[in-house]
């Protein structure tokens, strides 16, 4: 079962990160309404997304929470040139370039780019 279901044209997909960069192909096609706070939602939850319908607690939430229907991409990597709508995966990339491993394995010292990788390990 593929339980991430773009709610514009239905397709479903098995990981999230493929929906975002789908739902990003919709957000070319058109523009996204401006984020206005509606009443507050049945969880208590102030700011609604009037594209998908997720509730956020701070206005900023929904801010960033709606680059995903909009594409918006505002971290740009000084080496190469590709951008990226979330600083987390901004500073995931520029381990590329920086070579940076912070994640140690505390048995055998072993360093990783990506805490899934000393996970993994």
């Amino acid at each position: 079962e593929k339980p991430f279901r773009c709610h514009h044209c239905g397709k479903t997909f098995n990981v999230s990160s493929n929906l975002y960069r789908h739902q990003r192909a919709h957000a070319a096609e058109r523009p996204v309404p401006p984020p206005v706070p509606p009443p507050a939602s049945p969880r208590g939850l102030p700011y609604q997304c009037r594209e998908c319908g997720r509730s956020f607690r701070r206005n900023k939430e929904l801010l960033t929470h709606q680059r995903l229907h909009t594409g918006r991409l505002p971290f740009q990597c000084g080496h190469c040139g590709k951008s990226f709508s979330w600083s987390s995966h901004f500073d995931r990339h520029r381990r590329i370039h920086t070579g940076e491993k912070p994640y140690q394995c505390p048995e055998c010292g072993k360093s990783f780019s990506r805490s899934s990788h000393l996970y993994r390990h």
